[in-house]
C-alpha cells in the first residue's frame, strides 16, 4: 500500500511542474494533519516549496538559466480559489498578459471574485483579487475564458487582422471548436469574432 506522502507525491508530478496547491488538494487521502505532515516532509526535502502560507508549488526549472523560476500567479490565483472556495475570473489585462498579447511586463496579476477583496505579495509580484459580480463565469475551458476577457477589454474596434492571427498562433487550431461550444453565453459581437477564427483555422 502506498504511504500518504507517495499519494501525494503522484499527484503533485501528475500535475506537472509549476501547479501551485494547497492541504484541501489532497484531503481525499487522508486527514488534515496527515497531508499537513507530508507537505511539510515533501517541502523540508525540496521537492515543493511554499510560496506564501498554506500554498506551496511544485518549481518550474529553467534548463536555460539552470535555475528554479518563480512561481505561476495563475495557478496560485486558481489554488486560492479551490482552498476557499472561490469563484474568480481573470481580469481583462491579465488575459492579455497570459496570452501573450500585451508587451507589459505584468508586475500583478488581477482576477475578478465572488469572494472577499484581498491582495497577496508573491515575491516582488502582487496577486490580487477584487470582489465583483462575475456576469461571465462558469467556462469549462482556462481558454475560453482567456479570451473572451481579452476580447472585452480590447473592445471590438480593436480586434483587428493582426490580433486574431495572434490568437491563432498562441492557441492550438484544435482548441477553438471547444471554444466556439463553450462560449454561447458571451456577449453577441465576442461569439462572432470566436466563430470567425475558428473558421480561419480550418477546423
Amino acid at each position: 500500500m502506498q504511504s500518504i506522502e507517495n499519494k501525494a507525491i503522484n499527484r503533485i508530478y501528475g500535475n506537472g511542474r509549476g501547479w501551485s496547491f494547497s492541504k484541501k488538494d489532497f484531503l481525499d487521502l487522508a486527514d488534515d494533519g496527515a497531508i499537513r505532515l507530508s507537505l511539510m516532509r515533501l517541502t523540508e526535502r525540496g521537492t515543493i516549496r511554499r510560496v506564501i502560507r498554506g500554498i506551496y508549488d511544485y518549481p518550474r526549472f529553467s534548463e536555460l538559466l539552470q535555475e528554479t523560476m518563480g512561481s505561476d500567479l495563475d495557478q496560485i490565483a486558481h489554488a486560492l480559489a479551490r482552498k476557499f472556495g472561490w469563484r474568480i475570473q481573470v481580469s481583462g489585462n491579465t488575459a492579455l498578459n497570459l496570452l501573450g498579447l500585451s508587451t507589459q511586463v505584468p508586475a500583478q496579476a488581477v482576477y475578478l471574485s465572488d469572494g472577499p477583496s484581498k491582495t497577496y505579495e508573491i515575491g516582488k509580484r502582487t496577486l490580487s483579487f477584487q470582489k465583483k459580480s462575475l456576469k461571465e463565469s462558469g467556462f469549462k475551458h482556462l481558454e475560453s475564458e482567456l479570451v473572451v476577457q481579452s476580447l472585452k477589454e480590447l473592445g471590438r474596434e480593436r480586434v483587428d487582422a493582426a490580433l486574431r492571427k495572434k490568437l491563432q498562433q498562441v492557441i492550438p487550431s484544435g482548441t477553438w471548436p471547444k471554444i466556439v461550444r463553450d462560449t454561447k453565453s458571451a456577449t453577441a459581437w465576442i461569439q462572432e469574432i470566436i466563430r470567425e477564427i475558428a473558421e480561419e483555422t480550418g477546423i
